[in-house]
């Protein structure tokens, strides 16, 4: 493993690697695609955690256990992208990197063997800061320690390279003769925290369409959509309850029974497999997850099948759970119906969270949402959606490593 100073690259020797970015305080870590002359072609050429993947460059989060990532898939990179960068900032507002300098590994993607790391030298007043470069030279691809640091947070990089940032409401001013005007900004749906510091904006209602970036409970049940993410707070505080989540189908074709298993996969910090709960193993973690037993048809309205999880009790090590469904008998998922997770208080039965997967695909198991573990404690839900070629959960448990 190679140990890169300012300026210094390394050939590839992987076609897809991850970049991860460490630091004592957790980090927003971002991507941007660059054509020749260093600028992104449009707004979804910037990577992040609400605009997790782009040709040939995805998001990957830790979560909140791990360093988030940016993983390149050279051989799917557009001919016209010459470079990407990874980014880095503190997730705190006006938080710099003095004293935090993050380190940046640069990964085998597939086996997660290291390949080189790099941490800057000492900083001050950046919030922002240009970590690693995978860029392309003679046909070959190459990554180079950079370490430009920003004072003006995410905002000054996403500017410098094309992106536009969405600039705070001005308090009102006198009228300007229309003839001296300047022509209004046009803004872009980018990630909200690059924007600079402004008054904080009215609460996202419980619907918030996709790109509004993360929403918690306070406003009562949350509709998820593909990709989104929800923090399990209420009133401020992490919901550390018994929670539970209910998954239910009915099949596509009228009197045809269709035999759907719900499991849980629970993860540790490094995405080790700790336990699998499902209908042949109801109880895992010492109890704190449980599973109702399996339903061989899908009939009846409501869940079909629902697995407790007791947030409280989890175990330090379980940082991550993944919600499963397969088709142990072999139907595709495009054969079934109405497929959802939601999730309730244990308690009140209360809906907290509901998720509707919408499209289907010939697969025989999909990951339906994940549960993830904050460095702050609490725990944030995503919608997933993600179909795998898996009968069993058996199956299921590299592919929900590798989407955690």
């Amino acid at each position: 493993m190679t140990a890169m100073t300012p300026g210094s690259n390394i050939p590839l020797s992987a076609a897809r690697v991850a970049v991860d970015v460490a630091a004592p305080v957790r980090l927003d870590v971002s991507g941007l695609l660059l054509t020749a002359d260093g600028k992104v072609r449009s707004d979804d050429d910037f990577i992040f955690y609400n605009q997790p993947s782009g040709p040939g460059v995805t998001y990957r989060a830790g979560g909140g256990s791990a360093p988030d990532a940016i993983v390149v898939d050279t051989t799917a990179v557009p001919p016209g992208i010459e470079k990407i960068v990874v980014t880095a900032s503190p997730d705190a507002a006006g938080q710099t990197f003095q004293g935090i300098e993050p380190t940046a590994t640069v990964r085998n993607a597939d086996d997660g063997s290291a390949l080189a790391t790099f941490t800057p030298p000492p900083l001050s007043t950046e919030t922002a800061l240009v970590v690693i470069e995978v860029y392309r030279r003679n046909g070959a691809w190459k990554a180079r320690a950079v370490g430009q640091g920003y004072a003006n947070g995410l905002a000054g990089i996403a500017t410098d390279f094309g992106v536009s940032v969405e600039e705070p409401e001005a308090p009102a001013a006198p009228p300007v003769p229309a003839a001296a005007a300047p022509p209004a900004p046009v803004a872009a749906p980018v990630d909200p925290r690059i924007a600079p510091p402004a008054p904080p904006a009215p609460p996202v209602a419980p619907a918030a369409p996709m790109g509004t970036g993360k929403i918690n409970l306070d406003k009562g049940r949350v509709n998820l959509q593909k990709n989104q993410t929800v923090s399990l707070v209420k009133g401020g505080a992490p919901l550390l309850s018994r929670v539970r989540m209910g998954l239910g189908w009915e099949p596509a074709f009228r009197g045809k029974d269709i035999d759907l298993d719900a499991s849980v996969i629970a993860y540790g910090p490094n995405r080790n497999h700790l336990d699998s709960c499902y209908f042949g193993r109801l109880t895992i973690l010492n109890g704190a997850v449980k599973h109702s037993g399996d339903n061989l048809t899908g009939e009846g309205a409501g869940d079909d099948e629902t697995i407790v999880v007791d947030l409280g009790r989890l175990p330090a090590e379980a940082t991550g759970l993944v919600f499963t469904v397969n088709s142990f008998t072999g139907q595709k998922f495009n054969e079934v119906a109405k497929a959802y997770c939601r999730l309730l208080d244990d308690a009140t039965g209360e809906e907290l969270v509901r998720f509707d997967l919408t499209g289907a695909e010939p697969q025989t198991g999909v990951m339906m949402a994940k549960l993830i573990k904050q460095f702050t404690g609490e725990w944030e839900m995503t919608a997933m959606g993600d179909f795998v070629k898996s009968r069993t959960v058996r199956g299921m448990v590299k592919p929900a490593a590798q989407a955690l």
